[in-house]
C-alpha cells in the first residue's frame, strides 16, 4: 500500500475510533484520545511523540496495552456477560465490529505510523520518530477468551489485584499487599485447613460461614486469610479489607459487589469494641444476614484478640444476677453470629521451637541447635510471649548478622 493510501487508512481509522460506544472509554483513554488527534495537530509530530510518550507510561507495545486497555474496561457488556445476562443482538453486532476497529489498530507497525507522520508533516520527513512495537496477535480471540475466563479473572482492577480497601466511598486496589501463601506461614495445620475449606465452599457457590478467627496476638490469623487469598486468587477470590468505622458501610458494599463474578472476603482486622459502640450493633445486624444484606459471593472474616469482642471490665459485672447475665449474653451475642469460629492458641514452647526451627531452615540459616534454642527463647521473653510472629522477627533478626 503507498504512503498515501496508507494515510487515507489512518486516517478512517480515526473516524471509526470517533464511533465507538461498547468501548469508548478505551477509545478515550490517556493513548487513543492522543492517537485520535494526530491528524489535526498543529505539530503532528509532537503529537505523534506524546502519543508513544503516553504509551509508554504503562507499555511498550502497542497491541499488549490494547488487549489490557479492552480486558480492565468496565462497559455494559462485560458487566451484562458478569451477571449471566443475554446480550442484546445489537450490543453483541457493536461489540464485534469495534473489535475489529481495534484490530486494525493493533495491526499497526511504528514503520506505518511513521510513514503517516512523515506525510502530515512533510518538513520532518527525514526527522528522527520514537518507535513503539506492536506484536501480531488475534485481538478478538484473546479478548473473547479472557470473557470466557471472567469468574476467575475478573475484569477492570479485580483482573489485576487480588486485595484492596476502602477509601472513602470508593474500592481502591492495595498496591503493596503481603503475597505470602499458606506454605509460608508454619504451624496451625487444622485451622488453616478449617479456613480454607470455609473458603473454597465459597467459591464453590455453596454457603459459606462467617467467621471470626480469635486468639493470641501474633499467631497468624491475619496472615491465614492474606495467604488463602493470594492462595486462591486464580480461582476468583478477593480481598476487600475494612475498618472498624467502615462496618456500616458492609450494605452498600455487598451490593456493589453483588453482580461481580468473583467471590470476596471482607476482611476486618484486630475487631474489639468499647462498651456501647454503635459499631457493635452495625455488625450485629449485618450478621444476622437480612435479605438486603446478603450477597452470595461474598463472606465476611474477622480477626480478633478476644473471644467475645468486647472490652469488659469487672464494673461491667456489677449489679444483680439479672442485670449481670444480660450483659454477659450481650458480649456473646455478637460472636455466636459468626457460622464458624477458629481459635489460634499460643503455641507451647515445643511448637514456637519447631516453628523457628522450620523458618530458620526455609531461610538458610544455619546455626549451633542449643544456641538457636536459646536465644529464640530468650527473644520470645523480650516479645513478651512465643508466636509465630516472634519466631518471624527472630530468624529476620538472625539474617541481619
Amino acid at each position: 500500500m503507498s504512503k498515501s493510501n496508507y494515510g487515507m487508512s489512518v486516517d478512517q481509522l480515526v473516524r471509526d475510533l470517533d464511533a465507538v460506544v461498547v468501548f469508548r472509554h478505551v477509545a478515550e483513554g490517556p493513548v487513543l484520545s492522543v492517537f485520535r488527534s494526530i491528524a489535526d495537530a498543529e505539530s503532528p509530530t509532537r503529537r505523534y511523540a506524546d502519543f508513544v510518550s503516553a504509551l509508554f507510561e504503562t507499555h511498550d507495545d502497542l497491541s499488549d496495552y490494547l488487549l489490557d486497555a479492552l480486558a480492565e474496561d468496565e462497559n455494559a457488556y462485560v458487566q451484562a456477560v458478569s451477571r449471566g445476562d443475554e446480550i442484546p443482538a445489537s450490543m453483541a453486532a457493536c461489540v464485534e465490529a469495534e473489535l475489529a476497529i481495534f484490530q486494525r489498530l493493533s495491526d499497526l507497525t511504528f514503520d506505518d505510523m511513521a510513514a503517516y507522520v512523515h506525510r502530515l508533516h512533510p518538513a520532518r520527513a527525514s526527522g528522527y520518530l520514537p518507535p513503539f512495537a506492536s506484536a501480531k496477535r488475534d485481538l478478538p480471540a484473546a479478548y473473547r477468551d479472557r470473557i470466557a475466563k471472567i469468574r476467575s479473572t475478573g475484569y477492570g482492577m479485580y483482573a489485576h489485584h487480588n486485595m484492596f480497601r476502602l477509601e472513602g466511598k470508593e474500592i481502591v486496589p492495595i498496591l503493596s499487599p503481603d503475597t505470602r501463601v499458606l506454605s509460608d506461614l508454619i504451624g496451625y495445620e487444622r485451622e488453616k485447613e478449617q479456613l480454607l475449606q470455609n473458603t473454597r465452599a465459597l467459591l464453590e457457590g455453596k454457603p459459606a460461614a462467617n467467621t471470626l478467627l480469635y486468639g493470641a496476638a501474633g499467631t497468624g490469623k491475619s496472615s491465614s486469610v492474606k495467604a488463602i487469598t493470594n492462595e486462591l486468587a486464580g480461582e476468583g477470590l478477593r480481598l476487600l479489607e475494612l475498618k472498624k468505622s467502615q462496618l456500616h458501610d458492609i450494605p452498600l458494599i455487598m451490593e456493589e459487589l453483588r453482580n461481580n463474578p468473583l467471590k470476596f472476603i471482607i476482611f476486618v482486622d484486630d475487631l474489639s469494641f468499647q462498651k456501647d459502640d454503635d459499631n457493635f450493633a452495625t455488625l450485629k445486624a449485618i450478621l444476622e444476614g437480612s435479605a438486603s444484606v446478603k450477597a452470595p459471593n461474598t463472606v465476611i472474616y474477622a480477626t480478633s484478640n478476644r473471644r467475645h469482642l468486647i472490652r469488659e471490665s469487672f464494673a461491667d459485672r456489677e449489679g444483680d444476677d439479672i442485670h449481670r447475665n444480660d450483659t454477659i449474653q450481650e458480649t456473646m451475642s455478637l460472636s455466636s453470629r459468626f457460622g464458624l469460629t477458629i481459635l489460634f492458641n499460643k503455641p507451647s514452647k515445643a511448637d514456637y521451637l519447631a516453628i523457628v526451627w522450620a523458618l530458620a531452615e526455609a531461610k538458610g540459616i544455619e546455626m549451633d541447635p542449643d544456641e538457636l534454642d536459646r536465644e529464640a527463647s530468650a527473644f520470645a521473653i523480650r516479645k513478651g510471649g512465643a508466636t509465630p510472629r516472634a519466631a518471624e522477627q527472630f530468624t529476620n533478626a538472625l539474617l541481619t548478622r
